[in-house]
């Protein structure tokens, strides 16, 4: 990025591409100049303005145009901002008598933005029309979406535009461009049942809407309709085909769903639902839950009101694969509105079957063709597909009429078994998500006091295909047995057979209250016999009362005083079932972070503020003005529907009101399983978002404001999820093809290369290297699943400990490593 001083020298560079005549040069030059001028392109002596001026109308065009594309590829609003006005200046030029196509220039330019606020290019459009030349389609779909702000100024004028001959969508989304190409060929009865679909303007269909859908269903026939449609609905989500561009204030319009094309996706979505049952509608329904929820920068959710109307269809669908659907959203979803959606059509669901919630969510859990526990086979012809479920995740593998493996299907199964054999790919995709949504579900129930009958729970969990396979890599208490599946069955954890009458209660078992020697005892069993957990159990760590809290008594400040990042902190908070919301630099109160725990009456709150000022402002907020970073404070409990505190946005302490904050609950009063598990959630949070484990604040982060703070955390006390950390190392460390080379000393592993010796701190991952504790910054690459070196771990989901060990991997090897970041650091 070049500075204001080297502007001058910018401008004449901005002068050489111009006299050598090259466009992509120019536009090159202009960027440059954009990072910096605010907009000012009439600064300097001569401007980039008066540069630019001598150019020929037809190279004006050809540059306007060029930079309109730059612009769409440009991720940074505020540069868009000053090359938009740049453009504008560039249009000035242009408006000269012999340029006869000004006027559609203008509206195409006009029709790159998301909305607009100029009457003026509503003039011109008219103009157009009683010339009896087109309006440009792009600047009809701005001015549509801009008439869906029913407070703007142009609603009327836009409506004033219904005479315009424009598509009936707005061309720019996947979807919508599909459509809009398959309509002229599918015929009149189509047109008029997409034409229908625009008239969805509530929030459910009514009676009159699905009167006339099927109508309109039954004369295009329901198969091809279900075809069709999901041909359609597939694509929606997916990346825009005609980018926008983004003002510097706005949200990412590009990631946002068309307001106007909006009301037809809800109406073809309730068409889909009028179509009778079957598994690939409820799979689409699904998705699009998921599509619609996926965040984007300024948005948060893309549309929520899509995937409310999903989950609508879905409720309506009586199909086990439709419930299926619902109860593996209830677990993976956290946006609250369709969370309460989800919550009202799974308790509908139990009501009509006279079955509890939780009941009702273990038998929605499919088989998806599996015949036993974990193993589903398919014949195809002579060849044979087998489908595996474990803890390595879903495996298919292929056999060939001899029976020997193959790489991958055979071309004569894709050809002579297309239907079975895609419907074997989608019920893998399947089992994929409900297996990890399963597991999460189960994690979950530590704290719900879920209690099974031996005989139900066998059925449902033991010995179910699916569940079966968390099940039984999970140690359980049958009566007042722990116990764990072992080959042919359950055993205790010295190996005696365990059955147990139908009545007989079982429960997840936990380390909380159980005799010292019996954890670590477990500990060892499922290490050895190579049990990989679906969660952490065997290894859960165990938060216990500190002497500090004792003096404390009513609040925890165990985790006070960290510098968290926001965004990933509120999407940790939500996974965990916590109520949180994002704080803005506004002057606003917030409420705390908070998990309700009705099972137990309770209502734990972890106090957090914004962290930055106005003086910071660039430094310390989004281009949507959500603080980058909070500040932590204290861990409370209170009843639950107590009244809740708030405090400011940026701090100053939480209170009710004008008071002071009540006086939490005596933490000695919590039920110790309680307080751990929402410990181990805090930790967690900090674990993961502090600003301490990132490897590149070793600056201090923002004018060095939190390089004390980056210090002390990334080198510091370890917390409980790195002293559990830590034991595991311990025992898998001598197990190691590193083991010469590695040890477990305090709060780090400590690596010995050819090089140097290294020190990989046990809670950050960050690395210090002798002699001298110099800082060896080693990125890991989050766009790819970071593993453990094949070294056996008997849990899943601690990414922090796969870095530690595949840094420790690396290191001990450090005259092989080629990377030159890292060579740099290290031979220096």
């Amino acid at each position: 990025m070049t500075s204001l001083a080297e502007y001058p020298a910018q401008v004449a560079a901005l002068q050489a591409a111009v006299d050598g005549g090259g466009l992509d040069e120019i536009v090159a030059r202009l960027v440059e100049l954009a990072e910096v001028n605010n907009g000012a392109w009439g600064f300097a002596n001569p401007s980039a303005e008066e540069v630019l001026q001598p150019m020929g109308v037809q190279a004006h065009k050809e540059l306007l145009l060029a930079l309109i594309e730059r612009m769409r590829a440009e991720p940074r609003p505020a540069v868009n901002e000053h090359l938009y006005e740049l453009v504008t200046r560039l249009m000035r030029l242009l408006w000269r008598p012999e340029l006869d196509d000004r006027i559609e220039l203008s509206l195409h330019i006009a029709g790159t933005r998301w909305t607009t606020h100029d009457a003026g290019h509503l003039t011109w459009a008219r103009r157009l029309v009683q010339l009896g030349r087109p309006v440009p389609v792009p600047y009809v779909a701005t001015l549509r979406r801009t008439g869906q702000m029913s407070y703007h100024s142009l609603r009327e004028l836009a409506d004033a535009l219904a005479e315009i001959d424009a598509p009936l969508l707005n061309p720019g989304e996947a979807w919508a461009d599909r459509v809009l190409a398959d309509l002229p060929g599918l015929g009149a009865p189509w047109l008029a049942l997409v034409t229908h679909a625009g008239t969805a303007t509530g929030s459910k269909p009514s009676a009159k809407f699905e009167r006339a859908g099927r109508q309109l269903l039954a004369a295009v026939g329901d198969e091809a309709a279900r075809t069709v449609l999901a041909g359609w609905l597939s694509l929606v989500g997916r990346p825009r085909t005609q980018r926008l561009i983004r003002r510097g204030y706005e949200p990412d319009v590009n990631e946002a769903f068309d307001s106007y094309n909006s009301t037809t996706l809800r109406g073809l979505i309730w068409l889909v639902g009028l179509l009778p049952a079957h598994d690939d509608t409820a799979r689409l329904l699904g998705a699009l839950v998921e599509t619609s929820l996926r965040k984007a920068a300024g948005l948060g959710p893309r549309n929520p009101k899509t995937a409310n109307t999903a989950v609508q269809m879905l409720a309506r669908n009586a199909s086990e694969a439709a419930l299926a659907q619902l109860a593996r959203l209830a677990t993976r979803v956290t946006y609250k509105g369709t969370l309460k959606e989800l919550t009202a059509a799974l308790d509908t669901r139990a009501a009509a079957l006279g079955l509890t919630r939780d009941e009702v969510e273990e038998l929605a859990v499919p088989a998806y063709g599996l015949t036993e526990v974990g193993r589903r086979v398919d014949d195809f012809g002579d060849v044979r597909a087998e489908t595996t479920v474990g803890a390595d995740g879903v495996r298919t593998a292929w056999f060939n009429a001899a029976g020997r493996p193959v790489k991958s299907p055979p071309a004569a199964v894709r050809r002579d078994h297309a239907e079975a054999f895609n419907e074997l790919k989608a019920a893998v995709k399947d089992l994929e998500k409900m297996l990890s949504a399963q597991a999460d579900r189960l994690d979950r129930q530590f704290l719900t006091q879920r209690v099974w009958k031996f005989g139900t729970w066998r059925e449902r969990y033991l010995d179910h295909p699916l569940l079966g396979t968390i099940a039984r890599r999970v140690i359980w208490t049958v009566g007042e047995q722990p116990c764990a599946w072992s080959g042919q069955g359950l055993t205790t954890l010295h190996g005696a057979p365990v059955d147990a009458a139908p009545d007989a209660q079982v429960r997840l078992w936990h380390p909380i209250g159980r005799p010292v020697e019996e954890v670590p005892a477990w500990r060892e069993r499922l290490e050895r016999d190579l049990v990989v957990q679906p969660f952490k159990q065997a290894h859960r760590e165990v938060y216990v009362l500190t002497a500090a809290e004792e003096r404390t008594a009513t609040y925890s400040n165990r985790y006070a005083a960290h510098v968290l990042r926001q965004h990933q902190f509120h999407a940790l908070a939500a996974a965990r079932g916590w109520r949180d919301r994002l704080r803005l630099m506004v002057d606003d109160d917030y409420p705390p972070t908070t998990r309700d725990l009705p099972e137990w009456g309770l209502r734990a709150e972890y106090w957090v503020e914004g962290v930055g000022d106005g003086d910071s402002y660039l430094d310390d907020v989004t281009d949507s003005g959500a603080y980058l970073r909070l500040a932590t404070d204290q861990v409370r409990f209170y009843a639950l529907g107590a009244p809740e505190h708030t405090a400011h946005a940026s701090g100053g302490g939480y209170s009710y009101g004008v008071d002071r904050p009540a006086e939490g609950l005596p933490l000695s009063g919590i039920p110790p399983l309680v307080f751990s598990e929402v410990m181990r959630d805090v930790d967690l949070f900090v674990g993961v978002a502090s600003v301490g484990n990132d490897p590149t604040w070793q600056d201090g982060g923002p004018q060095g404001r939190f390089q004390e703070y980056w210090n002390s955390y990334s080198f510091g006390d370890l917390s409980g999820t790195a002293q559990t950390r830590r034991d595991l190392l311990t025992r898998i460390v001598p197990r190691l093809a590193i083991a010469d080379r590695a040890t477990v000393e305090d709060r780090f592993l400590v690596v010995r290369g050819d090089l140097r010796t290294y020190r990989i701190h046990l809670g950050s991952g960050n690395i210090l290297m002798s002699p001298n504790d110099q800082y060896l910054c080693i990125v890991p690459d989050r766009s790819t699943a970071v593993g453990a070196g094949g070294v056996f771990l008997p849990f899943d989901g601690d990414r922090v400990l796969a870095v530690i060990l595949s840094k420790a991997m690396l290191l001990a090897r450090d005259t092989a490593i080629t990377d030159p970041t890292i060579t740099r650091q290290i031979r220096t």
